[in-house]
């Protein structure tokens, strides 16, 4: 299968590209500095004809340096977490006659079952996130390339996300729900 999301790819792959180039780059000014290298003089100024700069100029350098690193360090870790987190949910109304506990994942496999039948989607992942008082479902459906939107939305409200609010008990079950195009595409009649 062709991931149709090239550029998100690229973009990890460039910034983890870039920040171990920066890493390493940091790693052997360092040991210079402090005289690990031999092959250099730690004495030596970088530019022999340029006069030291002010001291405040350094600083701001290196406070800018630390700010713009912890920037592409925070972008990277947005790259890696794509889905909440998950909880098991404990069902019991009186501890003292016992505990139930619900695997998040074990509540959507069968939502998943439902709604990776429906015409259109070639395969769907969900995360119920929360706790059972605060709840969150997170859907990804991959669809076809003809597959038409609106009837999965209609299906999915209509169908798919009452019955699983019915087997959860629960009143109400934020969603969000992001579509994804395959480039499978979908039997067509001749």
């Amino acid at each position: 299968m062709i991931s149709l999301n090239r550029p998100a790819r690229l973009n990890r792959t460039l910034l983890a590209a870039f920040g171990v180039l920066l890493l390493g780059s940091g790693t052997f000014a360092l040991t210079g500095h402090f005289g690990q290298l031999t092959f250099l003089d730690s004495g030596a100024t970088l530019i022999p004809t340029a006069d030291d700069p002010p001291t405040w100029a350094l600083w701001v350098t290196a406070a800018a340096a630390v700010a713009v690193g912890l920037l592409i360090l925070r972008w990277l870790v947005a790259q890696l977490s794509r889905r909440p987190k998950t909880h098991t949910w404990h069902l019991e109304q009186n501890p003292e006659q016992g505990r139930t506990a619900l695997a998040a994942s074990t509540a959507t496999a069968p939502f998943l079952s439902e709604i990776t039948t429906y015409p259109g989607i070639h395969s769907a992942r969900a995360t119920l996130a929360g706790t059972r008082q605060n709840p969150a479902l997170a859907i990804a459906i991959s669809t076809e390339q003809d597959g038409d939107l609106s009837t999965i939305n209609h299906r999915l409200n209509t169908h798919g996300l009452p019955r699983l609010r019915q087997a959860l008990d629960l009143d109400t079950l934020p969603v969000t729900v992001e579509y994804r195009f395959t480039t499978h595409t979908g039997t067509r009649a001749r």
